[in-house]
């Protein structure tokens, strides 16, 4: 489905959705927004809707932030964008406890966190200020997609191997269970987080290395 959207996006813009997930992804490969990838990835609901969020977040801040940028003091820059990505957060925060409120209760604290999300600030000084609002958008999706896609993988092993669950609901079978399969503990403490994201960030500068050497 992702790759059915990319495809109508015209080949100019394409490259801007494309590129952070992979070949520039903000945590792996620029290893950005590392604390909120080890904190709420124990189970994959949690990181599907903090996945959302920060995409919407930086979606919507790179828009707005490009259409006032011409309007923007260089010297309080950095307020505006604060004031702007603050916003977006507290009406992302409300949506949440008005819709998932279980959910809400679960990122705590992270939500608020987005506001000082360095992916965020970071494609707002690098792209945003400098470009028009329609490249912005769309460069706000490809690394909000890039940062919940590495969210999302982590959080997919962490719960399989951590609570035997995927989205909530029991996957292993009980039978493993009783011929003694444990789940891993390690992979519910933020350590489990740090060796997973280690390894996809292995095996993604790999392939890269292998495709650049090819």
């Amino acid at each position: 489905m992702a790759k059915g959207i990319i495809s109508v996006i015209p080949k100019r813009y394409r490259q801007i959705v494309v590129d952070p997930l992979s070949d520039n992804n903000p945590i792996t490969i620029q290893v950005l927004g590392i604390c909120s990838a080890l904190a709420v990835t124990v189970q994959l609901k949690p990181a599907v809707v903090m996945s959302l969020a920060v995409i919407a977040v930086t979606a919507f801040s790179n828009l707005i932030i490009s259409l006032m940028r011409n309007t923007i003091p260089m010297r309080v820059r950095i307020i505006v964008q604060l004031v702007v990505v603050a916003t977006l957060v507290i009406l992302v925060d409300q949506i949440l406890k008005a819709f998932v409120y279980d959910v809400s209760k679960q990122l705590s604290v992270f939500v608020g966190l987005i506001i000082t999300n360095c992916i965020i600030m970071g494609r707002l000084e690098a792209f945003a200020m400098a470009n028009k609002p329609l490249p912005s958008f769309l460069d706000g999706i490809g690394n909000g997609l890039g940062y919940g896609a590495i969210l999302i993988v982590v959080a997919f092993f962490r719960e399989l191997f951590g609570s035997g669950t995927l989205y909530g609901h029991h996957v292993v079978p009980d039978f493993l269970y009783q011929l003694g399969y444990v789940n891993n503990g390690i992979m519910v403490v933020p350590a489990g987080a740090l060796f997973t994201l280690g390894i996809i960030v292995w095996i993604q500068r790999y392939f890269t290395k292998y495709y650049e050497e090819a």
